[in-house]
């Protein structure tokens, strides 16, 4: 009896346009002796009705068919979890435009996709919690406030099929308004909270967003900490000349930057703010964030 999944698919993910590789890749699956339930999604937020129903019926193997975002929704149809539960697993098929999380091990795609679920390869990963003032959610790659969700609010609004060079649009209009402010927080239970002013703040469980950028280069998925990447007041000029360090994750060596692992952010924000998870654009309230370690197995 060959592995079970169900294949969570997003039909509109990368502009619909990548649709036709779907069929030949769940072909090659069903060949090596996968056993593939489809189930699409029709509307925003219906892969995470989809996986939480599915779980709660057993299903415990999963396929997230698109890009980030389809990942962030099943993740969040997967978490939270009763106590002692047995860990779902994930796996991906990336058809949308952006597909980070994935880069942390191959940058081939959907064909190293496609061979890491016929080798049956898994391993463990950290789950991050972020509480906020209307609830939780969950994800796996990355929370940012500051100038990288403005970029991501931006790209959502003006350039969401434009792939990679939606990101670089985004990046260099934003420039424009260039807000650096504070998002008061505290690490571990500091005594006090920083209030310094900054470029951005992401707090990370995997190395890279928005396809290409090595946003967080120390990051590890399974080492049970919270990677905290915070750049400082940099100016408009300091930033267009490190632009491209934050592709190749040099930017960390910057006067202004800093990183950390942690297990533990405590914010006090005075209302909510624009932030960027996973690939969706949200506006929140954040009051905590933690780790669940090893709560999920990736097939990657």
């Amino acid at each position: 009896m060959g592995q079970k999944y169900l294949a969570i698919v997003n039909p509109a993910a990368g502009g619909g346009k990548r649709n036709r590789l779907l069929s030949p890749a769940l072909d090659r699956l069903r060949a090596g002796g996968l056993e593939i339930e489809v189930a699409p999604t029709a509307s925003r937020a219906q892969a995470t009705e989809i996986a939480r129903a599915a779980y709660q019926r057993g299903v415990r193997k999963f396929i997230a068919v698109g890009g980030d975002g389809t990942s962030y929704e099943v993740v969040n149809g997967l978490f939270p979890q009763p106590a002692n539960a047995e860990p779902p697993t994930l796996a991906f098929l990336p058809l949308g435009t952006g597909n980070s999380f994935l880069r942390d091990f191959s940058d081939k795609g959907v064909e190293y996709a496609i061979e890491s679920l016929l080798a049956n390869r898994s391993r463990t990963c950290d789950v991050l919690r972020l509480r906020h003032r209307e609830g939780v959610l969950h994800y796996i790659n990355l929370l940012s406030v500051g100038f990288t969700a403005d970029v991501a609010t931006l790209r959502a609004n003006r350039f969401s099929a434009w792939g990679e060079p939606g990101y670089l649009a985004s990046i260099f209009l934003t420039l424009a308004r260039f807000n650096r402010r504070p998002f008061p927080l505290r690490v571990d239970g500091e005594s006090g909270y920083d209030t310094r002013r900054c470029l951005f703040l992401t707090f990370n469980n995997s190395k890279f967003t928005g396809g290409t950028m090595m946003i967080a280069p120390k990051a590890d998925i399974s080492d049970g900490l919270i990677e905290y990447v915070r750049w400082g007041p940099i100016g408009r000029l300091g930033l267009i000349r490190n632009l491209p360090t934050l592709y190749d994750g040099t930017h960390i060596n910057h006067p202004l930057a800093e990183r950390k692992g942690t297990r533990r952010i405590e914010f006090n924000l005075d209302g909510p703010v624009d932030v960027m998870v996973d690939g969706e654009v949200l506006s929140l309230h954040c009051e905590e964030l933690d780790v669940l370690p090893g709560a999920l197995n990736v097939v990657a």
